[in-house]
């Protein structure tokens, strides 16, 4: 798999209809009951071209959700939309801090943009450093919690990033998954040049909808904003974003990020206890483990065999074939899992 592959490889392509997925950070199978009936109500205006007014409400719930004002707000077609706009910034060169996300890279690079790699390591427990970054990037861009690592940076190392003439983008796909959301950025108004990318992809069940939203100043979002088309957003998805930014909704989401970090903690016990593997620390809704030395690819393999899908670590920049990312998942889904991973193992090491 050569550089471009990698970076446009993502957990959907190894999980393949028929396998028990715990390689797509996706919770549930669709969305709840009330919100499909918010959607579904939207499908007999679907003649319609989106409204500018629905735009606008959509903005409104997110600033209200936020603490932020409606022009500080754009709606987008997922968070992965923001990552493919990046280019109209015309960053001279970017800085991309790694392992982390890499749809942004490849954007980037697709434009012909000049990237580095700030590479974590596993050795300190992928801490984010700014002073790492160089000081000639003028673009930066970070996960927090971080995909695949899962780290949660403080948000004052992430705020450390921040400088003049320079746009700080973080990636915030994960933030309410973690309870309390304590290292978020989405209400620092005042940060020069911060972006902060949301989705709702994750913990609504949305990935076949393609919801989310900016964070960041009026003047730098026209920027980001200006290449595209008419209508970006459709009317399902900024229905979505209304519905997901209400309160009753945020609090829905803070008690299924709390239920979701004790189903991490029993995972990861269970995880770790299995001979040869590595549970790295973390706080995101999946789980980085680290194989013994040439077992990844043969593992992930029997773990296919044995009907069960893994996200594999290798095409994440700074990691390798023995990294492997897994879901969290319901605790019968997860014994499956331990069950075949201890299983493959064995017959690895055999």
């Amino acid at each position: 798999m050569d550089q471009a592959d990698s970076l446009r490889h993502h957990g959907d392509v190894d999980a393949e209809p028929g396998l028990l997925d715990f390689a797509v950070n996706v919770q549930g199978s669709g969305p709840p009951a009330w919100l499909r009936d918010r959607l579904v109500a939207t499908l007999d205006g679907l003649g319609r071209y989106p409204a500018a007014a629905h735009d606008a409400r959509a903005r409104h719930g997110v600033a209200e959700r936020h603490g932020r004002r409606p022009e500080e707000v754009l709606v987008l077609a997922g968070s992965a939309e923001g990552f493919a706009l990046l280019p109209a910034l015309q960053p001279r060169l970017a800085a991309v801090v790694h392992p982390g996300f890499t749809e942004p890279e490849a954007a980037l690079r697709d434009a012909g943009v000049p990237v580095v790699r700030v590479l974590t390591s596993e050795a300190d427990g992928h801490r984010l450093r700014p002073d790492e970054v160089p000081a000639a990037a003028d673009l930066v861009v970070v996960g927090n919690p971080t995909n695949p690592t899962g780290v949660l940076h403080p948000a004052a190392d992430v705020r450390a990033l921040a400088a003049p003439g320079r746009v700080l983008v973080v990636d915030e796909a994960f933030a309410d998954a973690v309870p309390g959301e304590p290292e978020t950025l989405a209400r620092d108004a005042d940060v020069p040049g911060l972006l902060v990318f949301r989705s709702l992809t994750k913990t609504w069940a949305l990935a076949g909808l393609r919801a989310g939203y900016a964070l960041g100043a009026p003047d730098l979002l026209a920027r980001l904003a200006a290449p595209r088309p008419p209508w970006p957003v459709s009317t399902p998805a900024l229905e979505a974003v209304i519905a997901c930014s209400s309160p009753a909704a945020v609090e829905e989401s803070r008690l299924a990020a709390d239920a979701l970090a004790l189903a991490r903690a029993e995972q990861a016990e269970r995880l770790a206890a299995i001979p040869g593997v590595t549970v790295l620390p973390g706080q995101a809704p999946y789980l980085l483990l680290r194989l013994p030395d040439g077992h990844g690819a043969p593992v992930r393999a029997a773990l296919r065999d044995a009907g069960i899908a893994v996200r594999r670590g290798d095409t994440f920049p700074g990691l390798g074939p023995d990294h492997v990312r897994v879901a969290v998942r319901p605790a019968l889904q997860v014994a499956r899992l331990v069950a075949a991973l201890a299983d493959a193992l064995t017959a690895v090491a055999a």
